[in-house]
């Protein structure tokens, strides 16, 4: 199994910068892909961007260019650099990752880190 832990959260206002991080573990040797998703209220659940082991990155239209995506291997550790935030990034953003465990795909999330934009 994979967990995982959030940190990196927080308040800023309109055009700041975060930086989130997530620290993976357990069965980390088996994670295909790692990245965010987030979710705002009253919405479903998206993606904003993750990669993969060999470094192929997924961004959603809405945060290209203002987010990057970036992978540690050795330290089992996925970030997302967020820039020029806007109030519609606000949300609950997941870390989440996609393992391979024998012949199964898995999905394994956090428990979320609030990310709160003001105008």
């Amino acid at each position: 199994q994979v967990q995982l832990v959030e940190s990196g959260g927080g308040l800023v206002q309109a055009g700041g910068s975060l930086r989130l991080s997530c620290a993976a573990s357990g069965s980390t040797f088996s994670i295909h892909t790692i990245g965010w998703y987030r979710q705002a209220p009253g919405k479903q659940r998206e993606l904003a961007a993750t990669i993969s082991r060999s470094g192929n990155s997924l961004y959603a239209d809405s945060v290209k260019g203002r987010f990057t995506i970036s992978r540690d291997n050795a330290e089992n550790t996925v970030y997302l650099q967020m820039n020029s935030l806007k109030p519609e990034d606000t949300a609950v953003y997941y870390c989440y990752a996609h393992y391979i465990r024998e012949v199964s795909g898995y999905d394994s999330w956090g428990q979320g880190t609030q990310v709160t934009v003001s105008a």
